[in-house]
């Protein structure tokens, strides 16, 4: 009798949970689960999709780390109430199931981030959230240039600094795109923040310039430069 070989399984395995995923998913966005409501029993599960146990966990186990899905002890699995849409967007969901190439997140996240300025420099109240976005920028270069700079630390004001920009374009949508590409780039992003803190002063200073052009972009509301700035910040973005 001959055997599935095991590499095999478990992609098939993996795709057994994708489809419960998407499954489950698809009955949020349809409507068919509402915020709140209890999740049908494994079992039921397992029937409705024709699925295993452990496919059936698995798959609500992720949705559970994505804040789709939550336990109440003794009580099941329900569907989050305080969501605000996050991962409903099937768009946003073929991000995290489709194995996407590395050039189509670069894509994406360029597309989104020269969208995103072009949105906020037509605000009329830039004033209101620029004293903010200085300060973490300020906070970011004093941590780049310190004597012993932590990675970890310069990546979380790095993070809050692009969250900061993309919230500034007053759509929740365009920021939870955002907030999901910043998730999915987290390793990549990780060692980009490591390599530069490595080679060293000079290096370090173009990785902050790069940080002061995009504030002065927004500030002087120079359309005609969003793109070419956005573009020199992927210098170092790099899988």
């Amino acid at each position: 009798m001959s055997m599935e070989h095991p590499e095999k399984q478990k992609n098939a395995v993996k795709s057994v949970v994708d489809q419960v995923m998407d499954g489950i998913i698809s009955q949020i966005i349809d409507g068919t689960l509402h915020p709140g409501d209890k999740l049908p029993t494994e079992m039921e599960l397992c029937k409705q999709f024709g699925a295993g146990r452990n496919s059936v966990r698995e798959a609500v186990k992720k949705l559970q780390a994505y804040g789709i899905l939550y336990i109440k002890r003794a009580d099941g699995t329900f569907v989050s109430e305080n969501y605000n849409q996050k991962m409903l967007d099937p768009m946003l969901y073929s991000i995290i199931l489709q194995k996407n190439s590395w050039q189509e997140f670069v894509e994406l996240r360029s597309v989104i981030d020269i969208g995103t300025l072009n949105i906020i420099i037509q605000r009329k109240d830039i004033a209101s959230f620029l004293p903010d976005l200085y300060r973490t920028f300020g906070e970011l270069s004093a941590e780049m240039h310190s004597p012993e700079p932590s990675v970890d630390k310069a990546l979380e004001l790095d993070s809050r600094f692009h969250t900061q920009i993309a919230n500034a374009a007053q759509n929740p949508m365009l920021a939870t795109i955002t907030e999901y590409i910043t998730r999915l780039t987290l390793p990549s992003r990780l060692e980009t923040t490591r390599k530069v803190l490595a080679k060293g002063e000079a290096e370090i200073e173009r990785f902050v310039e790069l940080h002061r052009q995009l504030l002065s972009v927004i500030e002087r509301r120079q359309v005609d430069e969003i793109a070419a700035t956005v573009q020199d910040h992927y210098i170092f973005w790099k899988k």
